[in-house]
């Protein structure tokens, strides 16, 4: 907060810092790098916010920035791994699972931003962004760490969850909009 830099121009930074190393270490196979380099600009991100109310800066711009970079880093995320799992793993089904995981990650966003536009609840669900970094980013860094199928694993389980998630917000707005009338 004292080196004079907003809620605003950290969430770019993070963003961009993300996208970078994403799409630069993971398809090159240097997941532990990709893992802790993520991770750290990830940590932006929950700064950015609580700069934001600290300094009073909230604003709808500013969390809509923030929503929108957030896809930005998990579309980044997601390639970066499928391009490694595809390209240098040559593993088909963990780059099938990272798609999977890349378009519901998407959409369990878009689904609460669409449901709170039409007044609707679709908060929670099994799998939010916080813990959809955290496994995926375990995955990588495990198998970056030489845990043989670690990438596979930790996506399935995530695409598993990632499922799961999509229901249990679709069962939210049903109930929101019931209630609504």
């Amino acid at each position: 907060m004292r080196a004079g830099l907003t809620p605003n121009a950290m969430t770019l930074f993070g963003t961009a810092g993300a996208i970078v190393c994403a799409l630069v270490f993971f398809p090159n196979g240097m997941l532990l790098a990709g893992t802790f380099t993520v991770w750290g600009f990830a940590m932006l991100d929950l700064l950015d916010g609580a700069m934001a109310r600290a300094r009073g800066y909230g604003t709808p711009f500013g969390a809509t920035l923030d929503a929108t970079c957030d896809r930005l880093a998990d579309g980044a995320l997601f390639a970066g791994i499928a391009w490694w799992c595809f390209a240098v793993e040559h593993n088909l089904r963990a780059a099938a699972a990272c798609l999977v995981c890349l378009v519901l990650a998407q959409v369990i966003s878009y689904i609460k931003a669409r449901a709170e536009a039409e007044g609707l609840k679709a908060d929670g669900g099994l799998v939010e962004r916080a813990e959809r970094l955290i496994i995926a980013l375990v995955g990588t860094g495990l198998e970056g760490l030489g845990v043989p199928f670690a990438v596979e694993g930790t996506l399935w389980l995530l695409a598993l969850g990632s499922v799961i998630t999509t229901v249990q917000r679709m069962l939210a707005v049903a109930a929101s909009a019931r209630e609504a009338g």
